[in-house]
């Protein structure tokens, strides 16, 4: 990703505010969101926890009750 900022500085020149077009706002929320998730994923991956088959937690699951 590239983006194009512009800074908006104080009287001494340090750099205060960053302006970016909506379509750099976008994709820079859309990578931190990955990020996000990618670290997440990670966390739980991580975790000493007992695993289950996907398949073998449907067929053990209680039915859900339809009211």
């Amino acid at each position: 990703m590239t983006l194009t900022p512009h800074y908006i500085t104080d009287e001494q020149g340090h750099k205060i505010s960053v302006v970016l077009t909506m379509e750099e706002f976008e994709q820079l929320l859309e990578e931190l969101e990955e990020l996000e998730d990618i670290r997440l994923y990670d966390e739980v991956k991580n975790r000493q926890e007992e695993r289950m088959d996907f398949k073998e937690y449907l067929r053990q699951r209680p039915a859900e009750s339809h009211v």
